[in-house]
Formats: structure tokens, C-alpha cells, sequence
């Protein structure tokens, strides 16, 4: 669980993305939006970069990230602490490498694990999506791990297995490329590899934001593009990054519909292959 200290040491910027708020204006130093406790036409909520801090000029309050995820939220300290630990926020993960040099990437591998594979296979996807991973054997504070890697721009890594969610070294952007004019948008890995499991031959670029907290400079990416296909999460954040996309390119158009009753569209796929693939055939392909 992180402490206060490390909550506020987060960006904030970070913070609001998370929860769907992006800037109406912004420059190096500082950045205004939208209230995000009520409705207004004006953006009255400062934030300070240089020192992580926000005010509210409509209301005449402000502090740090504690202050706002109690006000945003109205929770108590615990119930903030709990919120921040189930969050993956790169700035805070950075920091961390700072802190913690013994963060260390030991091997980089094609996926061979029996267990990564079998949680690939129950996550819907097939040998069609290996090219895009590696097997990836890490340690955090001695302790010796493996999961499954999906590199962005950056050579930093997302990492996930059946019981681990984390990223390591830098988080950014990740881009398959098609030398299309065409781009498909996700925020998750695991939900752009489902697509491609889906596709006969693919045919267009592909986007994964890793983090909604990247949708900027994703932006500058698609601004090359003549079409742009949105397949973003069902839920409140990737509502707003989704409706924050449509009033930014006017050739971008909203696929989400598709997977309407479920999360994500990973969540769609194994749905759509009827649940968990039989464990003998688990069995058989793992062993591949």
C-alpha cells in the first residue's frame, strides 16, 4: 500500500486522466481545466507542475493529491491509500526505480513459460499473438519474477501474469505498425492483441495508450492518419478519453458499441470464444 508521501509525489496530471479530466489549456508551467467536483464553462481549476499542487479559483480551495482525491471522492485516508495502490501510474512507478536500483530486468525471451502461456490461452489469445510479447524474468527486491511483456516506444515494458499488473522502466505509448492510413485505438495490450486475433489478415496501425495518462502524446501520432477507430473501455474514464478523442479529430469514429455489454474488448473476445478454452486443450497447446 503507498503512503501519503507517495500518493502526493504522483503527477497529477496522471491523476485526472485517470478519472477521465483532461486540460483546456496548458503550457510548461501550469494547466487549467474544468472543475471536476461540478459543472462550469470556464476552467476555474489551476494546476501547479512545477509544484503538484492545484486550486480551485471558483470555490477558493486547493492542496495537494491527498486533498483532492478527499474532496473528489469524499474518503478517508485508507480508502485513498487503497485507491492509489490499485492504480499503475508511471510517474509514480518511475520514482520507485529511483528509489529501488534493484529493479531489474534479468531476461528478455520468446513467451515458453507453461503458466504464461496457459494464462495467454485463457485470456483468448492464440500463437497469433506471441510475436508481439516476450517472456520477461525480473527481479524486485531479490525476489525472482516472470511475466509476460508488451514494449512501448520507450523500451519500457507493461507487464501482466495470472496474480501481476505492473509496468518497469519508462511508460509510453505503444504502436503496431501496418504502413497504413489507418489507426485502431486502445488502452490496453491484452485488448489490441484480441483484435488482431480476431482480423484475417490485419490490415491497419494500431495504438495502445498503456495508460489513458498517455493520451496526449498519442495525439500526436494520430494527428498523421486519415481514419481513426476508437475500441476503448466501457467505463467512465474511457468514456471521457473516448468523447475527448471524437471532439479532437473529426475522422475519428467510436467502435465501442461492438462490445456495448462488456468492460473491454478483450473481455469481449473471451466472451465471444465462449469462456475458458478446455483445459485438455490448454494442455496440448501449451506444451506446444
Amino acid at each position: 500500500m503507498k503512503n501519503c508521501k507517495q500518493v502526493n509525489s504522483i503527477l497529477m496530471e496522471e491523476i485526472l486522466c485517470s478519472l477521465g479530466y483532461f486540460p483546456n489549456k496548458e503550457n510548461e508551467n501550469e494547466a487549467w481545466y474544468l472543475s471536476p467536483f461540478g459543472s462550469e464553462t470556464k476552467a476555474s481549476f489551476k494546476l501547479d507542475k512545477r509544484k503538484n499542487q492545484w486550486y480551485l479559483f471558483s470555490e477558493g480551495v486547493g492542496g495537494n493529491n491527498i486533498d483532492f482525491l478527499k474532496k473528489y471522492f469524499n474518503y478517508s485516508i485508507n480508502e485513498i491509500l487503497s485507491w492509489a495502490s490499485e492504480k499503475s501510474f508511471s510517474s509514480f512507478h518511475q520514482q520507485t526505480e529511483i528509489e529501488k536500483p534493484n529493479y531489474n530486468i534479468t531476461e528478455v525471451a520468446e513467451i515458453q513459460n507453461w503458466n504464461l502461456k496457459k494464462y495467454l490461452f485463457e485470456r483468448g489469445l492464440t500463437q497469433r499473438s506471441f510475436r508481439f510479447l516476450k517472456e520477461i524474468k525480473f527481479t524486485i527486491n531479490n525476489k525472482k519474477l516472470y511475466a509476460v511483456g508488451f514494449e512501448n516506444l520507450s523500451g519500457g515494458w507493461e507487464l501482466r501474469n495470472s496474480f501481476y499488473k505492473g509496468s518497469l522502466l519508462k511508460k509510453d505509448i505503444s504502436i503496431i505498425k501496418n504502413d497504413s492510413n489507418k489507426i485502431v485505438v486502445f488502452e490496453g495490450f491484452f485488448d489490441a492483441l484480441s483484435y488482431i486475433e480476431l482480423q484475417e489478415k490485419l490490415k491497419e496501425d494500431i495504438i495502445i495508450l498503456n495508460s489513458i495518462s498517455m493520451l496526449n502524446r498519442a495525439k500526436n501520432y494520430l494527428k498523421s492518419y486519415s481514419e481513426i477507430l476508437l475500441f476503448l473501455d466501457n467505463d467512465s474514464a474511457g468514456k471521457k478519453t473516448k468523447d475527448e478523442l471524437l471532439s479532437s479529430f473529426s475522422n475519428a469514429v467510436d467502435y465501442s458499441f461492438i462490445y456495448k455489454d462488456y468492460k473491454d474488448f478483450n473481455e469481449f473476445l473471451v466472451a465471444d470464444k465462449g469462456g475458458f478454452i478446455q483445459q485438455e486443450e490448454a494442455v496440448l497447446f501449451c506444451k506446444k
